[in-house]
């Protein structure tokens, strides 16, 4: 190393001091060097009642981000994910995401699971100017300046599976959910739908989350023999639902039951054996026929283990984090607000298909399927509609 001298080398380190104590200001650029990497969050709940559904998205996020790392990273910086679980509770969510992006810089987020969790950071990312990218189904009624949304909102799937469902032997319904905003707002739209298709509501009933005691709820459905149970039960649940509807002699064999939320993912926790005959209306599906799909299952599989499944949020999280690269590229900058502007119309081949951010109200326009669950855990699909525009707002 040659000589230094003293005053310049003060002179530099008084600013870089200063520089690491203002918000705001870049650090690297001003003393010469290139940053190389780029921070992106991934933040689930990788403990508690939402585990068995959501843990599984960190999976398919990092796959993403190692792809794109092996070929060259995003604007010539590889992602470095910050990976933290919100333990399926809704200010640890906030909390965590607080911390993402003061302390961890982050660029975006991909992240969240259920409404209460998304509904729990949006004041965060309106304070801190944060984006997210949400890969779950949901209700919508809502559209957030600070939100990207990969999956399907309600309309997308409900109105299509209740329009499916009535076309098949029977129109009567009982509808039975998790107590929370994503079940009752999906069966505000569910109930004008099936009386729209000549149907009949025989029973509603929720159970709050992380119930195990279905006992009730399942003697209510044995008095009012419905054709149909449409469920919205989440998570955990799901395990006891299904294995006492089995043992209540209602399996997929005797009783007709659809869900908006059960994916290979959580058939995987139920039982393959408590699922079988039970249908299901996802936007993926992981049985999907396209190179796209065998590319990503086949990926998903060398570096999980052969005995892993894919769900629709795992590929929903997955489409996540290519959107946010895509927008990045486009707009030529990390920046948030350019990053959502250059989503408008963005579109990508996804292992579902092609999807497409809509022009100005952030959800995404595809394709769903109705599928019926094989003995092997996987779905044989039995319907599939053309590209759905998303409905954020209907008028129910």
């Amino acid at each position: 190393m040659g000589k230094i001298n003293r005053r310049k080398f003060l002179q530099a380190s008084s600013s870089l001091v200063a520089a690491s104590v203002v918000p705001g200001v870049a650090l690297w650029p001003q003393i010469g060097f290139a940053a190389d990497t780029v921070k992106l969050g991934l933040l689930h709940s990788l403990s508690g009642t939402i585990a068995i559904a959501e843990a599984a998205l960190v999976d398919a996020e990092k796959m993403a981000i190692d792809e794109i790392n092996a070929k060259g990273g995003v604007l010539g910086r590889q992602i470095e994910p910050i990976i933290e679980d919100g333990a399926s509770d809704w200010p640890t969510f906030a909390e965590k995401t607080k911390k993402l992006l003061q302390r961890d810089k982050v660029a975006a987020i991909v992240g969240c699971y259920t409404s209460a969790s998304r509904k729990a950071v949006l004041p965060v990312l309106h304070q801190l100017h944060g984006l997210l990218y949400y890969p779950t189904y949901y209700e919508g009624q809502e559209q957030d300046k600070s939100v990207i949304y990969t999956s399907q909102e309600a309309t997308q799937s409900v109105i299509t599976a209740i329009e499916w469902m009535a076309k098949q032997q029977g129109k009567t319904f009982f509808l039975v959910g998790s107590d929370y905003i994503y079940p009752r707002t999906c069966n505000k739209i569910a109930k004008p739908t099936i009386a729209r298709v000549g149907g009949t509501v025989v029973g509603e009933e929720y159970a709050p989350l992380g119930h195990t005691e279905f006992s009730s709820i399942i003697s209510k459905i044995r008095a009012a023999k419905p054709d149909w149970i449409y469920s919205t039960v989440v998570g955990g649940s799901n395990v006891a639902f299904y294995k006492q509807l089995k043992a209540a002699g209602l399996d997929g064999a005797k009783q007709k039951l659809l869900s908006t939320v059960v994916s290979e993912n959580e058939i995987d926790g139920i039982g393959k054996d408590n699922a079988v005959g039970y249908y299901a209306c996802m936007g993926y599906f992981q049985s999907l026929k396209n190179p796209q799909n065998e590319r990503f299952v086949k990926a998903i599989k060398t570096k999980f283990g052969q005995d892993r499944v894919v769900g629709d949020p795992m590929e929903c999280a997955y489409n996540a984090v290519y959107l946010w690269k895509l927008a990045a590229e486009k707009a030529k900058s990390f920046d948030v607000e350019k990053v959502i502007a250059a989503s408008a119309g963005l579109e990508f081949d996804a292992p579902e298909g092609k999807i497409r951010i809509h022009a100005s109200n952030h959800h995404v326009a595809k394709k769903v399927r109705v599928g019926r669950a094989r003995s092997d855990g996987q779905f044989d699909i039995v319907y599939e509609s053309g590209v759905i525009e998303p409905n954020p707002f209907p008028k129910l």
